[in-house]
């Protein structure tokens, strides 16, 4: 998985990182009324944009 990120490019992971960050709004103004099914996916889905704004970090410094 991490070095499937450092493969990409930049634009691929902007794209992404706005469809995960869209995701992690979605459960977290989603579910406000009500439970979550799944309560680790919010914890999942940080870590994953973590990971994307990490690779984004490494492509800008070189």
């Amino acid at each position: 998985m991490k070095k499937e990120k450092t493969k990409k490019n930049t634009g691929d992971l902007e794209k992404e990182l706005n469809e995960k960050r869209l995701s992690l709004r979605d459960i977290r103004f989603g579910g406000a009324g009500s439970k979550s099914k799944n309560v680790k996916e919010q914890k999942n889905i940080k870590k994953e944009i973590a990971r994307i704004k990490t690779a984004l970090n490494i492509k800008i410094e070189n």
